[in-house]
């Protein structure tokens, strides 16, 4: 219990002293996260909005897909993602692996699922107003456009589920980034090597840090959400 109470306190400490190490993993891993979320809403927003307008043989079978994907484990990713990258994979020659470049790629696999799960909330407001658009005679393009107006609380709540799912990863990640000392170390793989050090007070540092920013996502989701939909 004692050795618990000291790491707290160390972790505190460095928490308030606003330590280098620690905030330069927290700063990488916004960095690679919000990168990862953003590019995921750009491919999996269309993605989803496509499946909710559309109607095309083979449309459940994409859908089925898509939602299976939504249970990839990030280790077969991180592998996927090494075999491509190493130097005798075909995109060996970008020098990709282990950099922060290659843990956004494998964070964006990951989130894009996340993402295209809009299709469920835009198939009801495109059911709800579809002979509205077709009599204004809307392009598909400015249609899919117009819904993703109307439902840009669903395409936050998107965003935010990405940023939660890909902050908190870290099988893939420490695969193709290889936890490198001040490159490609994350929240999450730096808690887990610091643990298996027993070296608490970083890990838990950098735990409650993380803890803190999965409420702050909860909250902001709730507040933006719950403020668009009363406009």
């Amino acid at each position: 219990m004692n050795d618990f109470a000291q790491s707290i306190a160390a972790a505190v400490s460095l928490i308030a002293s606003g330590d280098p190490v620690l905030l330069g993993i927290v700063a990488l891993s916004l960095r690679v996260s919000l990168l990862a979320s953003l590019l995921a809403l750009l491919i999996g927003a269309p993605i989803g909005g496509w499946l909710a307008i559309s109607r095309f043989r083979g449309r459940q079978v994409v859908i089925v897909l898509a939602n299976a994907c939504l249970g990839l484990p990030p280790v077969v990713v991180g592998l996927g993602l090494y075999l491509l990258l190493s130097r005798s994979g075909p995109l060996g020659f970008a020098g990709l692996l282990f950099t922060p470049t290659a843990m956004v790629v494998a964070q964006v696999i990951l989130a894009t699922p996340v993402v295209a799960l809009v299709h469920r909330p835009v198939a009801l407001l495109w059911t709800e107003y579809a002979d509205l658009i077709r009599t204004d005679g809307l392009s598909r393009l400015r249609s899919l456009a117009l819904v993703f107006s109307l439902g840009r609380a669903s395409l936050l709540t998107a965003f935010l589920a990405a940023f939660g799912r890909a902050i908190a990863e870290v099988g893939a990640i420490i695969i193709v980034g290889g936890n490198i000392s001040g490159y490609t170390r994350t929240m999450t793989t730096a808690i887990a090597l610091e643990t298996s050090k027993g070296e608490l007070a970083l890990g838990l540092g950098l735990g409650v840090i993380l803890l803190a920013l999965s409420v702050s996502v909860s909250t902001i989701a709730f507040v933006l959400v719950r403020g668009v939909g009363e406009k």
